[in-house]
């Protein structure tokens, strides 16, 4: 397979049925689009790659009709096409499926396939068409559920196969996916791409998104990288490798990519002794992590992990055990409880639990500090809000026009980064995270890692879950293996393994280093 030009033919040899020419899109103050080229092929999995902020969801606003380009020409077929909506997008059978999905968890599965185009008898709303019709398409993405099920009651992975159900239904021949394992366990996640794989074999074009570079390798025929609202590069089938997707996404080499450092530790900074958490009250846990030292806490969905850090934090109480910070034990019954005793938790959903995201990045950076900082009379201190706020933008490098940005409008990376802001104004003396790099692209990631060092270099103990085993065998001094509310095994550096940590994820037992 050779690599091909932006406007021909791609590697899976097939006839182009998209295509975008020079398009263009500017917002006040930003080009976020300027002169971007993309090909798909019929029956093709095209993946769009790139950093937080390169231009990949405005691009596939424009192709879902969500909002129009300012210059240059889309083609279907062939033929220059309006995409004035999402209607005229869906007629057109491009079909966009974004990462929050866009369910009424309140109706049944068969009524979110018709939604909006729910077929009549007499009048009223046919319900035997809708079950008979549904049930095809529901077969169609290997969705085992009667059509009379509520959507609210099924898993998010099985709520994404609603969604595509929903797109077939008005014959898509065109499917965006944006993000679309973000929020899946790995069996949820490996369905779908059996379910993406045969839709290419029946011809349907898949646009697909995702920042999980492994995911790209397995199912892309073609990969299109963007950085800057430019295209960046190409990639056939037979060149797609992590390094080549990390080198034209950030412009650097994968070596540069963790600075994984030699550090001494220092005493003992929290102490968890025979813990048992509501959702597993069954299991205790022991562990402990030293002053300076990141500890991974590894497992698959469904572990316990998020669960035993909310515990920790005082957001539920724990059942039994104790806990101690430098050696002092805590009655940890709140968060208040938690953060006084300098523990300081960055939740997995930053938008929900970490973020007020109609509020400025300096509102959101001083929050945690705003009982410390308050004046005598209870009243902000505005002079300290702002203090803080820019000392962390510029510690963190949030990328923000200014200290008066909305924080919705900032990239993933960047809110994340306000996140740890928040919490390192308060000093923390144990930094809990719970998958920090969750849903952020590449480039800020790395700068996530570089702070996680630095933090580390400065005393602060580091306990962090990840479902990304690059990220456990990148970064961990040592790593915490969970299955089923249990900790099944401790990996020192020198073991950590791929197969090690799968091993202790899935119950077994760790091999020799």
């Amino acid at each position: 397979m050779q690599d091909s030009d932006p406007s021909g033919e791609r590697d899976s040899g097939g006839t182009t049925l998209l295509e975008c020419k020079g398009i263009g899109k500017s917002f006040p103050g930003v080009r976020a689009l300027d002169g971007v080229n993309l090909s798909l092929q019929k029956g093709q999995v095209l993946s769009l790659i790139g950093e937080n902020g390169a231009g990949k969801s405005t691009l596939m606003k424009i192709l879902a009709g969500v909002q129009p380009p300012d210059e240059g020409e889309i083609l279907l077929d062939g033929k220059p096409v309006e995409i004035e909506s999402t209607r005229a997008a869906l007629d057109l059978g491009i079909s966009l499926i974004h990462q929050e999905l866009n369910l009424a968890t309140n109706l049944s599965v068969g009524a979110n396939v018709f939604l909006g185009r729910e077929p009549l008898r007499g009048g009223l709303i046919d319900e035997s068409t809708i079950k008979k019709e549904s049930a095809k398409f529901l077969k169609m993405v290997g969705l085992d559920v009667s059509p009379d099920t509520l959507v609210g009651d099924l898993t998010i992975g099985r709520q994404q196969m609603v969604e595509i159900a929903k797109a077939l239904s008005v014959n898509a021949r065109v499917l965006i996916m944006d993000e679309p394992t973000s929020s899946l366990s790995q069996a949820e996640a490996e369905n779908l791409f059996v379910v993406i794989k045969d839709l290419r074999a029946r011809g349907v074009s898949v646009i697909y998104i995702s920042h999980r570079l492994g995911e790209v390798k397995e199912l892309s025929d073609h990969v299109t990288v963007m950085r800057d609202g430019e295209n960046a590069g190409e990639l056939s089938r037979d060149e797609v490798t992590h390094e080549a997707m990390v080198r034209l996404m950030v412009g650097r080499d994968l070596s540069e990519y963790y600075e994984r450092k030699d550090r001494e530790k220092g005493d003992l900074a929290l102490e968890v002794k025979k813990l048992r958490t509501p959702v597993h009250p069954q299991h205790e846990l022991t562990f402990s992590v030293a002053s300076g030292e990141i500890v991974g806490i590894a497992g698959l969905v469904g572990a316990g992990r998020t669960e035993m850090l909310e515990t920790l934090f005082g957001v539920t109480p724990a059942l039994g055990g104790s806990i101690q910070v430098s050696g002092a034990e805590l009655e940890l019954d709140s968060p208040v409880s938690a953060i006084a005793a300098g523990i300081a938790l960055a939740p997995e959903d930053r938008k929900q639990q970490g973020l007020v995201i109609d509020m400025t990045v300096r509102e959101n950076l001083s929050l945690a500090a705003l009982r410390r900082d308050q004046k005598k009379a209870g009243f902000l201190d505005f002079a300290k809000e702002k203090k803080i706020s820019e000392e962390m933008i510029t510690a963190m490098r949030v990328k923000t026009p200014n200290e008066n940005q909305i924080i919705r409008y900032l990239s993933g990376g960047n809110q994340q980064k306000v996140v740890l802001g928040k919490w390192l104004a308060m000093k923390p003396k144990i930094l809990l995270l719970d998958e920090p790099t969750r849903g952020i692209d590449v480039g800020a990631k790395s700068e996530i890692y570089a702070l996680m060092e630095e933090l580390a270099e400065s005393g602060v103990a580091i306990l962090y879950v990840s479902s990304e085993m690059e990220e456990i065998l990148g970064m961990a001094d040592r790593a915490l293996v969970m299955h089923e509310g249990r900790i099944t095994g401790e990996l020192t550096r020198e073991e950590l393994t791929e197969e090690n940590v799968m091993q202790l994820a899935t119950g077994g037992e760790k091999t020799a280093a």
